[in-house]
């Protein structure tokens, strides 16, 4: 069985992070990929520590089914290597800043004038158009400035960046979807467009939740550490060894709850018989229920509470994560095998598709210009062009050249 996205092919031009995870995404569903790279490579190759054979761990995470060519876009005849292969793609994928693609002569207007089917999806860290157009801005910053940091945390704590890059994965996850609906625009117009995605919209679109509870009543969320701003108790409680959450809110668990721990009583307390109430006298019902938790181990409250219907998890690390049977042994990782670094273990696109599952075993993420003669050959560039092209260092990599 063949990918969904079998037959189309993406230009990719991205670097980082939230570009170059979009594009796999795609890869694993199907599309072929080329990965267009600086001299040297991206600079996602040096996204560390940690590093395994002098590559970036992160970038080797982002990188799988995908062929590299380098092309040098500093040197004469550089972008006209690339709109010669965007003629022959389906989208072009760009992180520049806004206005750079523009200046190297790669941009929407440059590459739909040779295809005007092609989708142009173009990350930024706060969009093209804006105050905030020509600011920088990574992961960090977009978190900084999109309110996520002042959600995340404990209320007597600092802001706190969540543990995983959010800005980057959401906008790459949202460049996939709304590359994949131009795609489905086109088959209905025949025309490709221009799809603008930035970090900043995309982590905005991540928090729906708080931002529509303060529109509704204009006060700004508080940090809570792992507690949920609308039910309690739906949070972390520490244990004999470790640590519990537990979601127990709804008029049906939370009386179950209170028989667990064995405190029916506290189930009809007044301060506590609504969700309203708990949630309003958080840190009380905390103080309550926190000693009651202490009094057994992690496993020995999964077993009783799983009992009892309760929604309930234990904390796990990454360790334990991926040693659970669930994990270890279901389809959400894949391994890949890389010529210098080995097994390249990592997550795969989520989605289950029954007839057109696509395939994250592989190709393995490639080196710099790995397949640069190999594209240009498979995409009308002639042997003595080719040779030409590698002669003035326009593109580098393997000279090699096989069909494509």
């Amino acid at each position: 069985m063949s990918g969904a996205l079998e037959g189309l092919t993406v230009l990719d031009l991205s670097q980082g992070a939230a570009g170059p995870t979009c594009a796999m995404h795609l890869g694993d569903l199907g599309a072929t990929i080329l990965k267009v790279e600086p001299p040297g490579g991206e600079w996602g190759r040096g996204l560390g520590p940690p590093f395994v054979a002098g590559v970036a761990a992160a970038f080797l995470g982002m990188n799988r089914n995908k062929r590299s060519v380098v092309v040098d876009l500093k040197k004469p005849g550089g972008s006209e290597v690339l709109l010669r292969l965007a003629e022959h793609c389906d989208v072009a994928l760009e992180s520049f800043r806004p206005g750079v693609a523009d200046r190297l002569g790669i941009g929407y207007e440059a590459m739909a004038a040779r295809n005007r089917r092609l989708v142009y999806a173009a990350i930024s860290a706060f969009g093209q158009n804006g105050p905030w157009r020509d600011r920088p801005g990574v992961d960090g910053v977009v978190q900084a400035m999109g309110g996520i940091m002042s959600v995340t945390g404990t209320a007597d704590g600092p802001p706190v960046k969540a543990g995983v890059p959010a800005a980057d994965m959401a906008g790459g996850i949202y460049a996939a979807t709304s590359i994949l609906a131009a795609l489905l625009a086109r088959e209905r117009t025949g025309r490709g467009q221009r799809v603008d995605v930035s970090l900043l919209d995309s982590l905005l679109a991540l928090q729906v939740v708080p931002l529509s509870m303060f529109f509704a009543d204009g006060r700004a969320p508080q940090r809570l550490g792992s507690a949920a701003p609308y039910s309690a108790p739906n949070e972390a409680f520490a244990t004999r060894d470790g640590y519990v959450m537990v979601a127990a809110y709804t008029a049906k668990r939370w009386p179950a709850l209170c028989t667990a721990l064995g405190v029916p009583e506290l189930a009809t307390d007044p301060r506590f018989d609504t969700n309203e109430k708990r949630v309003r006298d958080r840190p009380s019902l905390r103080d309550v229920l926190e000693p009651l938790f202490r009094t057994r181990t992690t496993k020995e409250w999964i077993e009783v509470l799983d009992g009892a219907d309760i929604l309930c998890g234990p904390l796990l690390t990454y360790p334990e994560l991926v040693a659970e049977e669930q994990v270890a042994k279901g389809d959400a990782l894949a391994t890949v095998q890389h010529p210098v670094t080995g097994e390249v273990c990592g997550p795969v696109f989520p989605g289950r598709l029954s007839e057109t599952p696509g395939d994250a075993s592989g190709p393995a993420p490639p080196v710099p210009g790995e397949h640069s003669a190999q594209i240009l050959g498979g995409y009308g560039f002639a042997e003595d062009e080719i040779r030409d092209l590698f002669r003035s260092g326009v593109v580098s990599g393997i000279e090699e050249r096989s069909e494509q």
